[in-house]
């Protein structure tokens, strides 16, 4: 069984700094092509983007620019000119873009990070040269600046923008065009102890105007590859590895406000106010340390609204930095052992009382994470964090007395993952262990709720050759979870597991169990490059206790699931299309009792016009199959065919205004059908303005709706139970709004909304005839009753004992928005006002909504909250 948490965490930890350094050197697919780094023997260049100082003069710049896109290998457009300079402390980058015509520069402003629309210049290094990792620094035509880290040797997989370096740029648009300055410390990038350094190195200029792509090195389209194809960087000696420590101390206060005040709730209003700190450390040249106190992992745009009527739990997006910077060498592709939304998330518990005082999310007391890759091209990643107890307040009106409950035990979490990359091409084998602790104490709520402990982890590789233009992956992975009896019942009985399915006997359902263990493998070939034809295969499996949820994500497990892809493509421009791709795909999963549980079918044409413009055309056939989910934890039910497309048209990424429209319909068997409509448009109608709306209009009717089980000893061609489907005919339109007003670029207004209204009508109501069947028995029919009473609710009469159904019908208004002002107001620190916006309003109507509703939900009630943060940046002089 496993060993106390944190002597498990702690060995887990030493053994990833202890890792062997057993990796041969790798023979990059590098460019010969070289640029060198010019020490300055003068003053440092004010960056100012003006390009008249004198550390400019006497150095020859890079010219030798091509065309990735439209025409890869061609010559630009425009020239471009580009000056390396260096001293002891910072790298600097001097450069001349050249244009016709001047006025035809986009220079959009916007926030740090958001110049996508923008004519820019982009500067990454490879500064351990092993080919895989690199640091990306861009400046626009408007002096807004970006940065992200690349974990992976690919060009936009594995990118991480929320990587935030202190450095400085400036950029000025003149007669000539425009020109940029940058400085970048030697102390906010991580490079090996040598006295000559020699990186990787690559410069890309985009000009949206013209949908033109300038790269040095000219990456190719039809291979594998991006960091490990760069040119070198010279020149640069006598530079000492710094190692770094940064402290970052906030202030933030925040406060609720609630539409409607009920003076008589103690809990009305709530105000609190804040300090924290986090830290970075730099461990020697490779790795780093970032810890935080007391976070503040408030977000600053509210999750999508949505009405959720299957079985599953919708899965949100992470937008904390604490947990998205660094993200990607906490993951593995495969299985989803780890996923951060589950440290500081709503408690497991809820109460109900007079007046209820209830957490909306656990307090995070700390964390901290390591990440870096060794000289030896060992990944890093590892975190450990400790959530609160929390509990929920309530105040009782007859006896005038507050309570306190605990909803959320204290919990320790630690994720460790490793990745080695071996041999001359790259191949890699790597590992992770995750490991979850609940001080549940003898609380019987908690128990009997809650597992105490759960690990899971595994190893997984990637074999490589030509390049990477084959490859064979997989993973082999386990789980572990114990608790108290009626906790790991319910982990049986979850939507992931059902092990109470009366037709699977071979799933040893024991309610005495206190401990569940399961395993998980995969094995995938692929062709990823080649002008015309790429191709892959997969199998993979999920044994049936596997269960990774108090930590990772799972939807259901006992599946072996397969899945085949072929594409056809052209890269190259013909005379009526740039480029096009058509796919085909087969995948679907049989349980372990041997039952074809899902198949689909898939077929896709993508298409991009000589304008830019893309098409995307979609078909999808689902055949028939065996659903052990259908019934929720009753019999297999067949599900019947269906079929449907989807169209999806596309302006081109550069334009001054953006659009796309989308148009998708389903169809099945029993009667179901969809029909939805959305799109987006954004314009800039200056560049400190940016405006998108984002609207969708979706009608459908669900032939299987599940509506719940009834017990019911004469339903014998279902093993003593009734389960019970509908139609529902749904109606839901949303209006996604983003206003964004750029002061300067260290100085921005964001405005975010999401009106949301959905209906859903119930009828049709029936019985499933018989297991492995999709065949309902109406009610009203054959002998049954079904009355609609006053409130709503259904009393039914089957072939059974009577019972009552509630009223299911719903239409439900939301409004979600985000006023946030952001201003850089020194390097790396910032402040943040927020301002937002909860309001939910619900009925047992069924009635359709439109587009009108959108308007009513301003009009629901709900919270105002407003925040105010203030964060200072404190580098310390880091140790060489």
């Amino acid at each position: 069984m496993p060993r106390p948490f944190w002597r498990i965490a702690s060995r887990i930890l030493l053994a990833a700094l202890a890792f062997p350094a057993a990796a041969s050197a790798l023979d990059a697919q590098a460019s010969p092509k070289r640029a060198t780094a010019v020490r300055l023997a003068g003053p440092a260049p004010r960056i100012d983007g003006r390009l008249d100082d004198a550390a400019w003069t006497g150095v020859a710049p890079l010219e030798d620019f091509n065309q990735q896109r439209p025409t890869e290998g061609g010559v630009p457009s425009e020239r471009t000119q580009v000056f390396i300079r260096y001293d002891n402390d910072a790298l600097y980058l001097g450069a001349r873009m050249f244009r016709v015509q001047p006025s035809d520069i986009l220079r959009s402003l916007s926030r740090r990070d958001g110049s996508a629309t923008a004519e820019h210049l982009q500067v990454t290094f490879d500064t351990h040269r092993d080919g895989r990792t690199g640091y990306a620094f861009k400046i626009s035509a408007a002096g807004v600046q970006g940065d992200f880290h690349h974990a992976q040797d690919n060009e936009m997989r594995g990118r991480e923008a929320q990587y935030n370096p202190v450095w400085e740029a400036s950029a000025a648009i003149d007669s000539l065009g425009w020109v940029a300055e940058m400085r970048i410390p030697f102390s906010q990038l991580r490079f090996p102890a040598a006295d000559r350094q020699e990186w990787g190195f690559q410069l890309d200029r985009w000009m949206p105007d013209k949908n033109e792509d300038l790269q040095w090195i000219v990456i190719p389209t039809k291979e594998t590859g991006y960091i490990s194809r760069f040119g070198t960087l010279t020149g640069i000696a006598g530079v000492k590895v710094v190692r770094p420590v940064e402290l970052l101390p906030y202030v933030a206060s925040d406060a609720v406000r609630a539409a409607v005040v009920d003076q008589a709730n103690p809990f009305r209003n709530p105000t609190r106010t804040r300090i924290g700190m986090d830290a970075k450390f730099g461990i020697g040249s490779n790795l780093t340390i970032d810890a935080t106190m007391n976070p503040d992992f408030g977000q600053v745009e509210a999750d999508p609204a949505e009405v959720n009527l299957s079985a599953f739990e919708t899965i949100v997006e992470e937008r904390r930095t604490f947990f998205t910077e660094g993200g990607q060498l906490l993951r593995i592709e495969g299985p989803n052992y780890f996923y951060s939304r589950r440290i500081g998330a709503a408690p497991h518990l809820s109460v109900s009382g007079d007046y209820v005082d209830q957490p909306r999310a656990s307090t995070i007391l700390g964390a901290a994470k390591l990440t870096g890759r060794t000289a030896s091209r060992l990944s890093v990643g590892a975190l450990l964090g400790m959530t609160d107890r929390a509990s929920a307040r309530v105040f009782s009106v007859d006896s005038n007395r507050t309570t306190s409950t605990v909803v959320e035990p204290r919990t320790e979490y630690a994720v460790v993952r490793l990745e080695q990359e071996l041999g001359k091409q790259a191949s890699t084998f790597g590992g992770m262990l995750v490991a979850m602790r609940r001080d549940l104490g003898s609380d019987p709520t908690l128990t009997g709720r809650l597992a105490s402990q759960a690990y899971s982890g595994g190893v997984d590789w990637r074999i490589r050759w030509q390049q990477g233009k084959y490859a064979v992956s997989g993973y082999a992975g386990f789980s572990h979870v114990e608790g108290d009896s009626l906790a790991i019942g319910r982990v049986q009985r979850s939507s992931a597991h059902y092990f109470q399915r009366p037709d699977g006997a071979y799933l040893d359902y024991d309610p005495s169990r206190q401990s569940l263990t399961g395993y998980t493998a995969s094995i995938r070939a692929d062709k990823d490059a080649g002008r015309r034809i790429l191709w892959g295969a997969q199998v993979s499996t999920e044994t049936s206790g596997y269960e990774v949820n108090d930590v990772g994500r799972l939807q259901s497990a006992e599946d072996v699931d397969y899945n085949a892809d072929i594409q056809i493509r052209e890269t190259e421009p013909g005379r009526y299309l740039r480029n096009w791709r058509l796919g085909f795909v087969s995948r679907g999963s049989f349980n372990y009792g041997g039952n074809h549980t899902n198949a689909e079918w898939q077929q896709s044409a993508n298409l991009t016009f000589l304008n830019f413009w893309s098409l995307n055309l979609n078909t999808r056939l689902d055949p028939s199959t065996l659903d052990d989910a259908l019934t929720r934890g009753g019999p297999l039910m067949r599900t019947g065919l269906s079929w449907g497309q989807d169209y999806r048209l596309n302006s081109a990424m550069g334009a001054r205004t953006g659009w796309r429209a989308n148009y998708n319909w389903g169809r099945d068997a029993s009667g179901g059908w969809r029909s939805a409509f959305g799109g987006g448009i954004t314009v800039r109608p200056s560049p400190r303005w940016q405006l998108s709306l984002d609207p969708n209009y979706q009608r459908s009717t669900d032939s299987r709706q599940y509506v719940t089980t009834v017990t019911d000893a004469a339903a014998t061609a279902t093993y003593g139970a009734r389960y019970l489907f509908a139609y529902v005919d749904r109606v839901t339109t949303s209006l996604k709004t983003r206003v964004n007003y750029a002061f300067s670029r260290s100085l921005t207004l964001e405005g975010y909304a999401e009106p949301f209204a959905a209906s859903g009508r119930y009828h049709g109501f029936g019985e499933l005839r018989a297991s492995r069947t999709s065949e309902l028995r109406r009610y009203g029919a054959e002998g049954t009753t079904i009355t609609r009473l006053a409130d709503g609710s259904y009393a039914v009469t089957p072939q059974g004992a009577a019972f009552t159904l509630s009223n299911r019908d719903f239409n439900v208004l939301s409004f979600r928005s985000n006023v946030v002002l952001r201003w850089e107001w020194h390097a790396g620190s910032t402040l943040y006002v927020v301002w937002q916006q909860n309001r939910r309003a619900s009925e047992a109507l069924g009635e359709p909504v439109s587009a009108a509703d959108l308007l009513n939900t301003t009009r629901a009630a709900g919270d105002n909250f407003l925040a105010l943060k203030m964060s200072y940046w404190l580098p310390v002089k880091g140790r060489s």
